[in-house]
């Protein structure tokens, strides 16, 4: 008689979680770091919102989510940042959906605009992340020959830019994410989200809409040229 592996109910009931399209699309719209409301979410995944109300209910038992109430209202957010890699490298795996066209001009628009450069949780993606991590890498401040490691110039760069990077947590300071539009890694972990949170901070970029999409303003696309040489024309 065999004896099972514990971890494998486990990896099955995780699968079971993820196995859904409207938990799917939970996660996914999660992945802009913010906490939604229940409401919002039902909207957006397209369902009532007590069938949304029960796949939130299985997605934080689970522990993929994390829930407060202010009110009336009950938000959720991603429960951490491994909960976030996990669904951005499935995602990668599956690509951008491009087994659809998109239903309308409006549709196409937004799926344009992620795919120049949105937040990925908690850092940059899309060509933007893409334009970033090249910039960082060719100057010395990034090494991907060996997995994503800041170097010693990276370390004061960053210093010198006034983005500091809390190195006391267990998350790693640099990783790799495939990012899946360009299908490309681009820098994640804890300098990863430190400089995402400076850019939205002093406005290199700024938010569009209610989706994870996020543009360059005109002084984001100056200061990226200014202190890592990113061509304008790759930040449009």
């Amino acid at each position: 008689m065999t004896t099972r592996d514990p971890q494998a109910s486990q990896l099955a009931r995780l699968a079971g979680l993820l196995a859904d399209e409207t938990r799917a699309a939970c996660l996914l719209a999660l992945l802009d770091g913010r906490a939604w409301t229940a409401g919002e979410l039902a909207r957006h995944a397209g369902v009532a919102a007590s069938t949304l109300s029960e796949h939130l209910g299985k997605l934080v038992a689970g522990g993929l989510l994390t829930e407060e109430r202010q009110g009336r209202h009950r938000y959720v957010r991603l429960a951490d940042a491994r909960v976030a890699q996990l669904v951005e490298d499935l995602a990668a795996q599956v690509g951008p959906g491009t087994d659809r066209r998109p239903r309308n001009l409006r549709e196409s628009s937004a799926g344009s605009a992620m795919a120049r450069g949105r937040t990925c949780y908690d850092h940059l993606a899309g060509r933007l992340g893409i334009a970033v991590t090249d910039a960082l890498t060719s100057r010395g401040l990034l090494r991907q020959d060996t997995g994503f490691a800041l170097t010693d110039a990276g370390l004061g760069w960053f210093d010198a830019v006034g983005i500091p990077l809390d190195r006391a947590g267990r998350r790693p300071l640099a990783r790799a994410c495939l990012d899946w539009t360009e299908r490309r890694p681009h820098l994640a972990g804890v300098a990863g989200a430190a400089l995402c949170r400076h850019a939205l901070e002093v406005g290199w970029c700024a938010r569009i809409g209610s989706e994870r999409a996020v543009k360059v303003t005109p002084s984001g696309e100056r200061a990226l040229g200014e202190l890592l040489g990113v061509d304008a024309g790759a930040l449009r």
